[in-house]
């Protein structure tokens, strides 16, 4: 049993994490949003098509580079030097065998998508195998440490220097290479001041023993990966195969806009959860209630945040992307509509993975992946918009079977569980509303701009209200965790 001083130091490096786990996560989005709406303004849809095409074979590929090694360094209670050392290596050869692979292959690839145009984007784009190889090990142990300040220096850097590479090169008419080079001069600034800031450095070893109890549980976390794999990217790959370039294009604006939302509501506090939910696995009791406290601390801003989205999509289009992006409105209406369960549903992995049980968060992404595929296939002849409904009905439909797998592993009071977010969840139907009647009156009076701006100013300050006056004490709970 940990003690109270113990327990209240859990407490504070946690707090700290997401603290600075915010900070990189926040500061990130700002810039690469900046960067995406500058380069939005410049490019056009096939050109981002082109790029996502060329990624989904990439980032397929790139779940075998780490192999889950990073994740069972992070879970394991006894961690020895041998350990990071097999894993460095490992990783190193396996991101060199792909990159050469993915060299030799990317015509295949450009003549089975019917796009000859991808094929020296993805010779381009492979070295970020060997990059990803460099820095999973350092980045598994910061992890591990609660250490997000480095890892939020690391980020912030990368992806400003990436952002005024692309930019600059987009302005004068690089295209589509302007995407590629952004991506590299990101992953490799990145990896680059990551061994500035870790003191660790790989050793001239590998033990076939360290590596087999990484491997255990690695194994499936790799298969984790590629189920989420085919969850996340099944619908890009059957969209450019099927509709083309130009469709995905539309299609990927849309998603990166909720992947954008995702990690600034949600992926903040979730990143800081598996190493915390970790140190409370022989305590479940904490657990359970360290888990509903991150429910309703990210639902508390997921709700607004995704349910905002949807009213106020067409004047977000509009106003920063410009009106050559008017296709991307309806999909990225029906994507954020999946607001709810990501605020519930993107703890459940820590959770499983802190308890030991990765073979039942594997079996979890086998069901949706499988089921997202089927989904996918189905919709895609309805076009782009009925993809993005297959992935949101998919959702709501397996979310029983996800809230069971919880349950049964850490007991959770499922009517508790629930109840987190009712109060956040009626704050943002206040604010809809309020949203609705702010767009009926001011439409024929400013011009978007304008209405988007007190749209937005006052359906924040109806919501921080609305909690206020619906529940005062989790609104003093999160002003005392800010200061």
């Amino acid at each position: 049993m940990e003690s109270p001083k113990a327990s209240s130091n859990l407490r504070r490096k946690a707090l700290v994490g997401v603290f600075w786990s915010a900070i990189e996560s926040w500061g990130r989005q700002v810039i690469s949003f900046g960067v995406f709406f500058l380069l939005a303004r410049l490019l056009g849809p096939e050109t981002f098509g082109l790029v996502a095409l060329s990624s989904v074979c990439l980032n397929f590929l790139q779940v075998f580079v780490d192999q889950g090694f990073s994740q069972a360094i992070i879970q394991r209670k006894e961690l020895e030097s041998e350990h990071l050392d097999t894993a460095f290596w490992t990783n190193l050869g396996m991101g060199t065998f792909l990159a050469i692979m993915t060299i030799a292959s990317a015509s295949l690839i450009g003549y089975f998508f019917k796009e000859p145009a991808i094929i020296p984007i993805i010779r381009c784009l492979s070295v970020t195998f060997i990059f990803i190889a460099f820095s999973s090990v350092q980045n598994a142990i910061l992890q591990r440490k609660l250490a997000f300040k480095s890892l939020a220096k690391r980020t912030l850097i990368g992806v400003l220097i990436g952002g005024i590479v692309g930019v600059t090169m987009a302005f004068r008419g690089f295209g589509v290479w302007s995407l590629v080079a952004q991506q590299i001069t990101s992953s490799l600034v990145q990896v680059l001041v990551l061994w500035k800031v870790s003191d660790w450095r790989p050793g001239l070893r590998f033990s076939q023993r360290h590596f087999k109890e990484l491997f255990s549980f690695g194994i499936n976390v790799l298969g984790m990966n590629i189920f989420n794999f085919f969850n996340r990217r099944s619908d890009d790959f059957l969209i450019g195969y099927f509709l083309g370039s130009v469709a995905l294009g539309y299609y990927t604006v849309a998603y990166r806009l909720l992947l954008v939302l995702t990690e600034l509501l949600t992926s903040i506090i979730a990143r800081v959860s598996l190493p915390t939910f970790a140190r409370l696995q022989e305590e479940p009791e904490r657990l359970r209630n360290a888990l509903y406290q991150a429910i309703k601390l990210t639902s508390l801003i997921t709700f607004p945040g995704f349910f905002g989205m949807v009213i106020l999509a067409p004047e977000i289009v509009r106003v920063v992307f410009g009106e050559q992006w008017l296709q991307s409105i309806p999909v990225m209406q029906i994507l954020n509509l999946i607001g709810i369960l990501y605020a519930y549903f993107y703890f459940n992995a820590s959770v499983i993975m802190a308890m030991g049980k990765p073979s039942w968060k594997l079996a979890l992404d086998g069901v949706q992946a499988v089921s997202n595929i089927v989904a996918f296939a189905i919709a895609v002849q309805w076009g782009i918009v009925a993809v993005a409904a297959a992935y949101v009905i998919r959702g709501y439909l397996m979310a029983p079977l996800t809230v069971w797998v919880v349950w049964k592993l850490v007991r959770i009071n499922v009517v508790t569980y629930l109840r987190q977010g009712a109060a956040p969840l009626a704050a943002t139907i206040t604010m809809l509303g309020t949203i609705f009647a702010v767009k009926y009156l001011l439409s024929n009076i400013v011009n978007t701009s304008a209405m988007l701006a007190v749209a937005i100013l006052v359906g924040a300050i109806v919501y921080i209200l609305s909690i206020f006056l619906i529940a005062p004490k989790l609104f003093w709970q999160v002003v005392n965790i800010a200061r």
